[in-house]
């Protein structure tokens, strides 16, 4: 029961991060006897992500293996327990290979992670778990006797590295806080960043919910609240922007009616692109461009050579005239240099570029 709570986040934690891997599978149960496996995983044959960007995580991921993640040091009856689960599914496999008529070798059965947040010296002298002597998994990673296929991750003792972050988030303590900060200062586009904010938010509340707080409950809390503040403004920022971009369609969407008198399908299909615009320039451009410009500059770059048609310098001097005011002698010197663009390059040059940078653009 005490597990609980760590247990769903821990699932829906290595379900976000392994999924583009492979096929995850929480709570799977295994023979006739009620036992669940926290997470079971597949690689696929071609994953839609590069294993290596989760680390000493994606390395563990490189087989079938079950990942087995406790809030606390496990005790030696929960590591029996993980070790039944590894030998039922294991039978599982072997009955179903048989069935089919085909053979298993040893390393294609599944491989049990034990994630702890420490893992005590008599525990890891019990079980004869060491440090792999043959690969570099480094401190950290306690190997099992060859095939028991087991590993004992003591996440404490990892290195403070970009390499073992996901890891060290399912940590305790300083190691869990620190490996919070970090997941914080990476990059916004950064993978799982902000899915994995939102379940570090979501275990917050959930636990801050709780009737009876315990002393690691707080500590939890303690380690969470980061991650969560920083979710909340974002989710805040997000939803503003949101916001104007909303009303900015808005006040496309109108001024186009006004003009036009409906939006039919092809006006609709060229509001997304000219809401890229700053709104000074896209406010000049709806006052003065008529359907048919509109349309040119905007729409699909398929069959445009013809809708240029013959006045295709007069088109790019309008647009000019429309943005600058005025076409004055060293503009118009530049536009036989940009005509000789494609459509599809010369549009967002014309429609972003200001006129010191379309100058410096076609100079010589």
């Amino acid at each position: 029961m005490t597990r609980q709570p760590h247990d769903q986040f821990a699932k829906q934690y290595l379900e976000e991060l392994l999924a583009p891997l492979g096929t995850v599978e929480t709570s799977r149960d295994v023979s006739s006897e009620v036992r669940q496996v926290d997470v079971w995983f597949v690689p696929a044959s071609s994953p839609s992500t590069d294993s290596s960007n989760l680390g000493l995580l994606g390395k563990m991921a490189a087989t079938a293996c079950l990942f087995e993640p406790f809030r606390n040091a496990p005790t030696v009856a929960e590591i029996h327990g993980c070790l039944l689960k590894l030998y039922s599914l294991r039978a599982e496999l072997l009955r179903k290979a048989r069935r089919e008529k085909r053979s298993v070798s040893e390393d294609e059965l599944p491989i049990l992670w034990i994630l702890s947040p420490s893992c005590s010296q008599r525990l890891l002298n019990g079980f004869g778990a060491k440090l792999s002597q043959d690969e570099n998994w480094g401190e950290g990673v306690y190997f099992l006797p060859e095939f028991q296929r087991t590993a004992l991750v003591a996440i404490n003792q990892l290195p403070v590295s970009q390499d073992t972050l996901w890891l060290r988030v399912l940590g305790k303590r300083r190691t869990q806080q620190q490996a919070i900060e970090e997941l914080l200062e990476l990059p916004k586009e950064s993978p799982w960043r902000r899915n994995i904010l939102e379940i570090l938010a979501n275990w917050r509340v959930n636990v801050d919910s709780s009737e009876r707080l315990s002393n690691a409950d707080r500590e939890l809390i303690m380690n969470l609240s980061p991650a969560y503040v920083k979710w909340r403004e974002e989710a805040v920022l997000e939803g503003r922007q949101e916001g104007i971009r909303e009303e900015r369609r808005q006040m496309v969407e109108n001024f186009l009616r006004v003009r036009f008198g409906e939006i039919d399908a092809e006006l609709e299909a060229i509001i997304a692109p000219m809401l890229q615009l700053t709104p000074q320039v896209l406010t000049r451009l709806l006052f003065s461009l008529s359907r048919e410009e509109l349309l040119l500059w905007f729409g699909e770059t398929s069959g445009v050579e013809e809708r240029f048609g013959e006045g295709k310098r007069e088109k790019v001097e309008n647009l000019l005239k429309v943005r600058f005011g005025e076409v004055d002698q060293e503009l118009a010197d530049k536009i036989t240099s940009m005509l000789e663009l494609p459509h599809q390059e010369l549009t967002p040059l014309l429609l972003t570029l200001s006129r010191e940078e379309l100058l410096e653009r076609f100079t010589g």
